[in-house]
This record gives structure tokens, C-alpha cells and sequence, in this order.
């Protein structure tokens, strides 16, 4: 039997295993993700699931079907800050989404009893933005063009939620 982290409304987050790194790639590379998610090799994500302050998990539906993946960072910080590195949903416009993240939120406050969770998002990812601030992240400012991304450079906005908002939030 399984065993996951968290489940909350039919979403089940587990540790990613070896097994799961293709379906990761797979899914970080895929044409509606890539210009969103800085992408790490398979050797990078390998070694994130022997990072003892690194938790990989694979996103699953009740029915064990995998439509996304999450990491999490900072997990011994001292300061009790959380990042979500990277949050990336394959089946998109289900609310797979907005769920992974409440429960990302349920786990690191409740189980991890983080003080903040934090993420940056590219400026030009609207969608991913408007998610974010609809699960209580609050915008704290912007790295401007602090990506260099073929010959362009990119700007990210960086978000957070702090222990105390999240519980009024509804799950």
C-alpha cells in the first residue's frame, strides 16, 4: 500500500521514487510547461530524493493516476521557510492544481509547522500567478531579469503565505 504525505479532496501527494523521474521529465518538459519551469536534469532530480532537506513528492489522483509533481525545499532552514521549488500539473484545467497546493499548504504548515512558504514564478505566467494568490500567496516583490533564458532575460516575482494566514483560508 501506498504511503502518502498528505491527501486532501481526492488529491494524494507520495515521495517520488526513481521510477517516477521519466514521467517527471516527461511532464517539466512537455510544450504547455516548459517555458514555465526552470527544468533540472535527470541526474538533478535524482539527487533531490537523496537531499535530505529536499522532498520530491509525485502528485496523484484517488484513482493512482500521476498528474503532476511538486518539490519542496529548505526543509532543516532554520528559519522555518519553506520554498515550493516547482509545482507542475500534466492535466491542466481539473482544479488538480488549486488542490495540490492547499494541500502542499496543509502539509507544510500542519506536519512540517513551517512559519512561511515561499515560491517565484515567472512575471509573464498569469495563470500560475492568479493560482497563487487564490490560495492566499501574497506578492513580495520582483527579481527583475535575473534569468537568462536563451537571449533574453526573464523576470520572477516572488510570493508567500505565512503559517497564520493559511488557516483562513477554506480547504
Amino acid at each position: 500500500m501506498e504511503k502518502y504525505i498528505i491527501e486532501l479532496d481526492g488529491i494524494h501527494l507520495k515521495k517520488t521514487t526513481i521510477e517516477d523521474l521519466d514521467f517527471v521529465i516527461q511532464t517539466e518538459n512537455h510544450r504547455e510547461n516548459k517555458d514555465f519551469v526552470m527544468s533540472w536534469t535527470l541526474e538533478q532530480h535524482r539527487d533531490s530524493l537523496l537531499d535530505e532537506d529536499i522532498l520530491h513528492l509525485i502528485i496523484e489522483t484517488s484513482d493512482k493516476k500521476r498528474i503532476g509533481y511538486a518539490i519542496l525545499a529548505g526543509l532543516k532552514n532554520i528559519n522555518s521557510s519553506i520554498e515550493l521549488v516547482r509545482i507542475v500539473i500534466a492535466d491542466k484545467g481539473k482544479g488538480y492544481g488549486r488542490t495540490s497546493i492547499r494541500a502542499i499548504q496543509k502539509y507544510v504548515f500542519e506536519n512540517l509547522n513551517a512559519h512561511r512558504l515561499w515560491l517565484d514564478v515567472k512575471d509573464y505566467n498569469e495563470r500560475a500567478r492568479y493560482l497563487y494568490q487564490s490560495t492566499g500567496f501574497v506578492e513580495e516583490g520582483r527579481l527583475r531579469e535575473c534569468i537568462k533564458n536563451g537571449d533574453r532575460y526573464e523576470s520572477l516575482i516572488i510570493m508567500s503565505i505565512l503559517q497564520k494566514e493559511s488557516y483562513s483560508l477554506p480547504l
